[in-house]
């Protein structure tokens, strides 16, 4: 494929894979701290900016079969990196919500949990379920409830919308239908197992404080489709 580039040709493969995983990250928190610190941006857009889209990198280190090793590591880089961004606000692009928050921090661990769990039993795409419903679901509610919410309610004294919580509830069913279809195809389990992950973590994002959702959302939505894959198998 590099053959025409002498330097590529004798880069490891798996460092030439990393490098560009790498690459795209940092071109992510870059584009959110130029939003974030030269335009009239709002902070929570610059903020999910980097939400959304580093999420989606787990389908590049699944497509890539990147080690585990190096997705657990990349956590633990960037789960501290977002602490001290919580103390030290060096990166206000990815911290910036206005209230507090330890959102990205969990995020982080929760992407590292996930591959220390599912990398292992080569079951990638409910490490993928997991993140990509925190990743669009809680990213595309946070954005259209604030632009959009007409209805809102309270829980434990955060506030919430109705157009919000439907917007987490339909992005969540969409992207576990959409794995659990390219995974295990046109089966009565790809339609109907996401309507309870969608309903649990619509549920886990609407009562976790301080971010905590960013941790209980992948978990939970994780930890749900392997459980359903458990008790119905495919062919039952």
């Amino acid at each position: 494929m590099f053959q025409s580039i002498p330097w590529l040709e004798s880069t490891p493969e798996l460092w030439l894979h990393i490098s560009i995983v790498g690459l795209g990250l940092g071109a992510i928190v870059l584009a959110a701290e130029t939003l974030h610190r030269r335009t009239s941006t709002s902070s929570e857009l610059a903020r999910k900016v980097v939400h959304i889209g580093t999420g989606n990198v787990i389908l590049i280190a699944w497509w890539l079969q990147i080690p585990a090793w190096v997705g657990i590591s990349a956590s633990i880089i960037a789960s501290i990196i977002a602490l001290l961004s919580y103390y030290i606000p060096f990166l206000p692009g990815i911290n910036s919500v206005g209230r507090k928050s330890l959102g990205t921090f969990f995020y982080a661990i929760s992407i590292g949990v996930l591959v220390a769990w599912f990398w292992p039993i080569q079951q990638f795409h409910y490490a993928a379920i997991g993140i990509l419903v925190m990743t669009w679901g809680d990213g595309l509610a946070g954005l259209i409830g604030q632009q959009f919410g007409q209805h809102p309610y309270e829980v434990w004294g955060m506030k919430k919308s109705w157009e919000g919580s439907l917007t987490m509830a339909l992005t969540s069913y969409a992207v576990t239908c959409l794995i659990l279809l390219s995974v295990q195809g046109n089966v009565w389990q790809t339609w109907l197992v996401p309507i309870a992950i969608a309903i649990i973590a619509t549920t886990l994002e609407s009562f976790s404080k301080l971010g905590l959702d960013n941790l209980t959302v992948p978990l939970g939505s994780a930890a749900l489709a392997y459980y359903f894959s458990q008790l119905f198998p495919l062919g039952s």
